[in-house]
């Protein structure tokens, strides 16, 4: 251990573990310690303990470990076998103190995560980098059997904030909408699907979700060229009105734009991204049934955010319903109110986790406008249209 890091004890789920000092007066106190360890991202780790424990990997590795906590967690909390790794010796010091301090088996590397993904497989790889996934993405392919898991957190590359970084890292065209959580998200699925495609491997998005400053998937490969090809049909674009909230769907490698059907002026291709499902339902089921049995700090969070993706439609956008009744000049109603209406105009509607504001549905956005300037009216809302 190195005797210039100071560190203090703290506890994740049912794991006690040591980071180093922080300085609690910068503007992002992670940045200032010896080895990175971030507590807001608790419940990034907390879902995938969950996930973990009810998909049962037969091995998992941690690729870049920081101070263990990740790799650490699950072989405690889960029972699986772990290998975790940093290319910084001082990191790795501390892992191994920790994964002592903890009372678990587990192997601590000291690689390159290139070089280990060359001569290594895993059944489960976790990716969790300090800003971009995309340089370690190929690797991370090759190196994993079944289960690979990417975190992200250069959202402003990803939504369209900084267009030039996230043309130059994912090779795709974002653009900063109203519903950019969204296609961050299926903008960095579409582009794990063209690193995996060329090793004849697809991916089957399981659980997906986008929160705070990053987003995090959870996916399986797939070997053969058929699988492959299933996901390449995955990809398409979202086609959005420069001028009116009016966007439209196009499967395919290649955007083929026209002028908007509602107002005739020019959309905006954005993509390539992932326009199918980004969920699996049963493993959402198996979660939630495990989740009374983990000890989580984040567990009630976990809860309501797994609940809503259960629900959540496969549209690949939502709207915000607000920036529609501002363009209505018009006050919103309450969101389980216009759901409500739209389902009463025979479309599907329902509450997305990317935002409390925003509506998935398959309705026409001026099937919203309608409903938002309907008078309003006394309804008794259903569970699944109550505000959470």
């Amino acid at each position: 251990m190195n005797e210039f890091m100071e560190t203090f004890e703290v506890e994740e789920g049912r794991t006690r573990f040591f980071i180093p000092l922080q300085d609690l007066t910068h503007a992002f106190p992670p940045r200032t310690a010896t080895v990175f360890y971030n507590p807001s991202m608790e419940l990034n780790r907390d879902a995938t303990v969950l996930f973990v424990s009810v998909t049962r990997p037969r091995d998992y590795l941690d690729a870049m470990g920081a101070s263990g906590v990740r790799g650490i967690r699950i072989a405690s909390e889960c029972n699986i076998p772990v290998t975790i790794n940093d290319r910084d010796p001082r990191a790795v010091s501390l892992i191994q103190r920790n994964v002592s301090h903890s009372g678990v088996e587990g192997e601590v590397t000291c690689r390159n995560i290139h070089a280990l993904l060359s001569l290594r497989r895993f059944d489960a790889v976790d990716l969790d980098p300090y800003g971009s996934p995309a340089p370690f993405c190929d690797s991370a392919i090759r190196g994993t059997l079944r289960y690979l898991m990417i975190t992200a957190t250069d959202t402003a590359p990803l939504c369209g904030a900084h267009k030039k970084a996230g043309i130059r890292r994912y090779f795709a065209h974002p653009v900063n909408t109203a519903y950019h959580a969204e296609t961050g998200l299926r903008i960095l699925l579409a582009f794990v699907v063209r690193e995996a495609v060329k090793y004849d491997r697809g991916i089957r998005p399981l659980f997906c979700f986008s929160r705070e400053h990053y987003v995090r998937a959870h996916f399986c490969l797939e070997d053969g060229a058929g699988k492959a090809d299933a996901s390449i049909a995955g990809i398409g674009y979202i086609h959005q009105c420069a001028s009116c909230p009016d966007r439209r769907e196009q499967y395919g490698i290649l955007p083929a734009p026209g002028p908007c059907p509602s107002c005739g002026s020019t959309t905006i291709p954005i993509g390539p991204l992932w326009l199918g499902a980004i969920q699996d339902t049963g493993i959402l089921n198996s979660m939630l049934e495990r989740l009374p049995e983990q000890t989580l700090n984040t567990g009630r969070q976990i809860g309501t955010l797994l609940t809503i993706l259960k629900e959540e439609l496969p549209t690949s956008s939502f709207y915000d319903y607000h920036l529609l009744a501002k363009r209505a000049r018009i006050s919103p109603r309450p969101i389980g109110e216009v759901i409500a209406g739209i389902v009463d105009a025979g479309y599907r509607a329902g509450r997305t986790h990317y935002s409390g504001r925003g509506i998935k549905t398959d309705a026409p956005w001026q099937v919203i406008m309608d409903v938002l300037k309907e008078p309003m009216k006394a309804r008794t809302s259903s569970p699944e249209n109550a505000p959470i």
